[in-house]
């Protein structure tokens, strides 16, 4: 029973790095595909965010299907869905082929990584095992976005960029092949304990034209924005007066829960804004090609899989949830506090490097806010948790690289009409946007000292950690709450999912302001959106 649940895990850890692969792939890729294709630049940025209004629009209701079909089958069709995407996108002959291919590989990742943390949280239901599962994810994340950085390079230089996409199919393959006997199987609640056909229609309009009004260029984005509130304000009144609501709004009541999604809209925006525009800096302003910018950023992902694999854990389960989250807040804020003085000229060792080792801090928030966020998750509501807790990553992410490169552009070209050069007139843009995502970061420690509960020392079992786990019987509510005093005790039966994206989503939206060349930038998860 315990290895199978280790290697169940190593199913859907291999998922998630197929996910975010492409994510930070695609982005490398995109000035080749702009001019094979024959992209302008909206239609550029539209192979970016037409994933990205699947994926984020789809995970709410992605999340309750699995707890209502079954997490196992929901993976597996949203794998074989990202797969057969994949083809299609890297058989592409023309702009319009690709971009609804990306909308497609949008609907399958929905699919299968919406009700990842939902199966997390169920097969470790233990904080410190939970802790070590969160850590595992928040390094797969890590790694696969520098790895794609770096293949990506490598496959559209020595290839061509259809294979950036066509690398997905064997190690989806892969994925079902193992999926099958390793993920256990569940039935789910059946449709009619929360067959809201209303309540799903207004929701995925609401997130699709949410998401819609953060990317879009033009149009009147204030009113597409006030049609996406009335539509999700319904939901919530559908919600509050439905027999069987798509979304029980209990979900919400606790602090722990509402206040880790609230937080990760300014936090994950910070943070994924922080990727997006340092590789800008480094290719815009440094020069850098896309090899030696994903080899320049190579040392955050180290730093985070270090601590995320090493330490997090431990703290976590030593210090509680809370505490090491605002310590991983502080680190972060510092990093980018240090790129407020970014110079023209940098020097790698002395104005990049400290700042992708303060990174590190990013192995110790992801798997401490994913467990505060999944936190106290009923089992048959694990799977809506792990939909609303990527929900709210995807819309930080939105929010924060639509947000933060409209002020940097403005501030470069407010300088440049003033009769500034190019790169200190960038520069200036830059060191704007990372101040302001440094407020944020700032603004994220005051709302977790505010908003969330101090959760004390997990206390000492008097059971091994593996002898519980290795148990087929559900642990006792006394051995669980000695491991976890503050949260409600979560069945031990294996449910089955998909790898944390820690949200990821391995799309971002890609604002018209940014230049063609944003393609180095990495658009991966969550995980590796530090």
């Amino acid at each position: 029973m315990r290895q199978n649940r280790w290697l169940a895990l190593a199913v859907l850890a291999t998922g998630m790095l197929m996910v975010i692969l492409d994510g930070s792939i695609v982005t490398v890729a995109m000035p080749v595909m702009q001019r094979d294709l024959g992209l302008t630049p909206e239609g550029l940025t539209w192979v970016i965010n037409a994933y990205l209004i699947a994926f984020g629009s789809l995970l709410l209701l992605a999340g309750r299907l699995g707890d209502l079909l079954g997490r196992k089958r929901v993976l597996l069709a949203g794998t074989v869905v990202f797969v057969a995407a994949s083809v299609l996108a890297g058989l592409a002959t023309g702009p319009e082929m690709l971009i609804a291919a990306r909308f497609l590989q949008g609907v399958g990742s929905a699919m299968a990584s919406a009700v990842s943390l939902g199966i997390l949280v169920t097969l470790f239901p233990g904080q410190r095992e939970r802790a070590r599962a969160i850590g595992v994810f928040s390094f797969t994340g890590a790694a696969g976005a520098s790895l794609g950085q770096v293949l990506g390079g490598v496959l559209t230089d020595a290839l061509s960029w259809h294979w950036i996409f066509l690398i997905n199919v064997p190690i989806g393959v892969a994925t079902l092949a193992l999926a099958v006997p390793y993920l256990p199987d569940d039935r789910g609640l059946g449709l009619r304990a929360g067959a809201d056909v209303l309540g799903a229609l207004l929701v995925t309009a609401g997130l699709m034209t949410g998401i819609y009004a953060v990317v879009q260029t033009s149009g009147n984005r204030p009113l597409t924005a006030g049609a996406a509130a009335v539509l999700l304000a319904a939901f919530v009144l559908r919600q509050a007066r439905a027999r069987t609501p798509l979304m029980p709004l209990r979900v919400l009541r606790s602090r722990q829960v509402a206040g880790a999604n609230a937080l990760q809209i300014l936090m994950i925006g910070a943070m994924f804004s922080f990727q997006i525009l340092i590789a800008l800096y480094m290719q815009r302003v440094l020069h850098y090609s896309a090899l030696q910018t994903g080899l320049a950023m190579l040392p955050a992902a180290l730093a985070i899989a270090t601590v995320s694999l090493g330490v997090s854990a431990r703290l976590i389960h030593r210090y509680g949830e809370r505490t090491i989250l605002i310590a991983g807040l502080v680190l972060l804020t510092a990093a980018l506090g240090w790129l407020t003085r970014l110079p023209v000229e940098a020097r790698y060792a002395t104005d990049l490097l400290p700042v992708m080792l303060l990174i590190a801090g990013g192995g110790l928030v992801l798997p401490a806010i994913t467990g505060l966020g999944m936190s106290g998750a009923r089992p048959d509501d694990a799977g809506l948790a792990s939909g609303l807790f990527n929900t709210t990553q995807q819309l930080g992410m939105a929010i924060g690289v639509a947000g933060l490169s409209t002020v940097a552009a403005s501030r470069t070209d407010a300088h440049l009409r003033e009769g500034g050069t190019e790169p200190v007139a960038l520069t200036d843009g830059y060191r704007l946007a990372f101040t302001i995502g440094a407020i944020l970061l700032a603004a994220s420690i005051a709302g977790a000292a505010l908003l969330l509960r101090s959760t004390p020392p997990a206390a000492p079992s008097r059971l091994s950690t593996g002898a519980a786990a290795s148990s087929s019987e559900p642990p006792s509510a006394t051995a669980e709450s000695s491991e976890r005093p503050t949260e409600t005790a979560l069945s031990s039966e294996p449910l089955p999912g998909t790898a944390a994206s820690s949200g990821r989503p391995t799309g971002t939206a890609v604002s018209s302001k940014l230049p063609t060349d944003a393609a180095a930038t990495s658009a991966a998860s969550a995980p590796a959106a530090i």
